[in-house]
């Protein structure tokens, strides 16, 4: 058991290193996500193969889950932009807010209602954003290019809610990277015309650019996914959940090592910051207490 909550700590250390990859990398971040979900979309193939899992879906399902994978790709583009026009603990700090948007999303679109712990979590999480924003005005672009990355990590995440009980996961994310990719192919030559300032498309790599796109799609992506879904068939949801909280904590603190100066903030950021972490990390406490009580009430209720 010591040895799964171990190597759960070492994925969700690998998902917060990821906007230190996007920030090292010299690749565009459009370009960038064609290649990750490029090469992770042939990595979770190769793994499908080697355990002979089964590949089709129906085909009404096939448009439906390159759609959400399409959402994934503005998700990453999104949030390596902020890392690049930012800094890595101002984009992980936006990002962090993703339990926020779960919560406004989730009642609009799962119509489930809506909870009191939920409002009061987000009012504080609103004020931690508020704080950073102010902390760190000269970075409000890139702050708030995370925050949208955030929107859509959290739409993505209400919708695969659905879609992960009708599919195998491995299947699952090969097809959403398959989508993601696609769209990336789709929305290059309008981007090379119109984003780019005339420089065009910039697939090419440069440097270490080879090994920072290996380690992005290879362990942050395919062996991340497939481990981490390994875990949960071992480990509570409750303590993956409450664990992958805790991304952006390794993501700031690894950006602040390998950075330096560069990564170091003002006292209102990380006041900001603490008071979204503190909210994230209750609402997997609130939400569990939340289930017990009603399920007391369910048992106590008169046949």
């Amino acid at each position: 058991m010591l040895k799964d909550y171990l190597r759960l700590h070492f994925i969700v250390l690998l998902w917060g290193f990821t906007a230190i990859l996007g920030k090292l990398l010299t690749v565009p971040p459009v370009e960038l996500v064609f290649w990750r979900t490029l090469l992770a979309a042939g990595g979770l193939a190769a793994l499908l193969l080697g355990r002979r899992q089964p590949w089709r879906i129906p085909i009404g399902q096939v448009g439906r889950l390159l759609g959400v994978g399409a959402l994934v790709a503005a998700h990453w583009i999104t949030f390596f932009l902020a890392a690049r026009i930012s800094s890595v603990s101002v984009c992980l700090a936006g990002l962090a807010t993703l339990a926020l948007w779960t919560s406004l999303l989730e009642p609009l679109l799962l119509w489930r209602r809506v909870r009191g712990y939920e409002v009061g979590l987000g009012m504080l999480t609103m004020l931690g954003l508020y704080l950073v924003s102010q902390a760190e005005l000269d970075q409000l672009l890139g702050l708030g290019v995370a925050v949208l990355s955030a929107v859509l990590s959290a739409l993505f995440s209400v919708l695969n809610s659905k879609l992960v009980k009708q599919h195998p996961p491995l299947r699952l994310t090969f097809y959403e990277m398959l989508g993601a990719c696609l769209s990336v192919v789709i929305f290059l030559p309008f981007y090379g015309h119109y984003f780019t300032a005339g420089r065009g498309v910039q697939l090419g790599w440069h440097g270490l650019d080879w090994l920072w796109l290996l380690l992005l799609a290879g362990a942050c992506t395919v062996y991340a996914f497939s481990a981490s879904v390994e875990l949960m068939k071992r480990l509570s949801a409750f303590v993956v959940n409450l664990t992958t909280n805790l991304e952006p904590v390794y993501g700031i603190g690894l950006a602040v090592l390998i950075f330096g100066v560069e990564e170091k903030m003002s006292g209102g950021f990380y006041l900001g910051t603490l008071l979204i972490l503190v909210s994230v990390l209750v609402h997997p406490l609130v939400e569990g207490w939340d289930q017990r009580r009603l399920q007391r009430l369910q048992q106590a209720r008169p046949e």
